[in-house]
């Protein structure tokens, strides 16, 4: 049988190309890694270090590049292919000519500096002394969508720090969420809703891009926060999931006084943002102690709730109980659970086995409108 093509490893080093650059992500870089391979084997990797090494030349192709070049003894990497998870810009380009590469894999097109045919084609250049191969989108999806959550991040981090915090409030420092922060999608928040008058509403939209998909809005409990239904949203992927964390609770502004805390004044506040976020028709899933306020979103008939019911509810294991706490670092943080009668640290979990069930029950997205189930 004759030897594989190269392009049938393909797939396989993209992955570690991908590895590479989610260190890169961790580090607080542009998520880019790169491999380079020889006759099959593994020969170096590198991910971008610009900002911590404060060199402009070092994008994850010339790291990985120089590192080859090490392995080798040599500058010249005749035979070998480089991976690289967007597409090289100018400068990685005519590194990788100089390297007399045989091959580069790229995944993910960059329209804006990409020097191998989205901006410009460097390797296509017929007057260049050497040529090297290029084949494109190998694990493109996975490669963009990095990098995408990156940047989502970097300007959702960036709206943040625009946002003033009011004096009544007090605000959770981000880090106390670092331990749960890969288990739910990028966090979206929203102050300029009338009933909000500045306070800041953190919430998770796993579809924003999909307006025509089913809408389900998923409620916690006066103990927890959002983290509540990290079970149940990887497994709706064709609904729109708007899970948020009512002020006063999770990564959400928390007013100082507790007056403000009524079933009443929470539902205004869901339907303003519901009607920004132009939505006309859901089904709402809740703790059984925000069942009032899932009752008061129904009565109001805008936007219209086809359904409504109480989750299944298990006992929280001890990391859970840990994240219930996350939000309050002090009692200074706790008017709302004082206001609407929370006591102690929840013991309530929406475990995987339930989230499972739930998600079975809503697995009809299409079909018409269920009854409503009184909490």
């Amino acid at each position: 049988m004759a030897p594989a093509p190269p392009e049938a490893d393909d797939a396989h080093w993209m992955g570690l190309a991908l590895a590479q650059a989610r260190e890169a992500a961790a580090a607080g870089e542009v998520p880019v890694g790169a491999v380079v391979v020889k006759d099959g084997a593994l020969l170096a990797t590198g991910r971008n270090s610009p900002v911590a090494t404060h060199d402009p030349s070092a994008h994850a192709e010339v790291n990985a590049l120089r590192a080859a070049a090490a392995a080798l003894g040599n500058y010249r990497l005749d035979g070998c292919t480089l991976y690289v998870t967007l597409e090289p810009c100018a400068m990685c380009s005519g590194a990788m000519l100089h390297a007399r590469l045989a091959r580069v894999v790229y995944g993910a097109a960059d329209p804006r500096t990409g020097a191998a045919g989205s901006v410009v084609d460097l390797f296509a250049q017929p007057l260049l002394n050497h040529h090297t191969r290029v084949s494109t989108g190998v694990a493109a999806e996975a490669c963009a969508a990095l990098l995408q959550d990156f940047f989502r991040g970097r300007r959702q981090a960036a709206r943040e720090g625009a946002q003033p915090l009011r004096d009544d409030a007090l605000r959770t420092p981000e880090a106390r969420f670092d331990a749960w922060r890969d288990a739910l999608p990028p966090m979206t928040t929203v102050a300029d809703l009338p009933s909000l008058a500045g306070w800041r509403m953190a919430f998770v939209d796993t579809r924003p891009d999909a307006p025509d998909a089913p809408v389900l809005l998923a409620l916690h409990g006066w103990g927890q926060w959002s983290l509540l239904f990290r079970h149940l949203l990887p497994l709706l992927p064709d609904w729109r999931v708007l899970v948020p964390d009512l002020v006063g609770f999770g990564r959400s502004d928390k007013p100082k006084r507790g007056a403000v805390h009524t079933p009443a004044w929470h539902a205004q506040v869901l339907r303003e943002w519901l009607e920004r976020l132009e939505v006309r028709e859901l089904r709402v899933v809740h703790h059984p102690d925000s069942g009032l306020l899932a009752e008061a979103l129904r009565q109001h008939g805008t936007p219209v709730v086809t359904a409504a019911w109480p989750i299944e509810l298990g006992r929280a294991e001890a990391d859970t109980q840990r994240a219930w706490q996350a939000p309050f670092p002090d009692r200074g943080h706790e008017a709302a659970r004082r206001a609407l009668g929370a006591r102690g640290v929840s013991k309530d979990d929406l475990g995987a086995d339930a989230a499972a069930r739930l998600a079975r029950r809503l697995a009809p997205a299409s079909s018409g409108p269920m009854g409503y189930f009184r909490a």
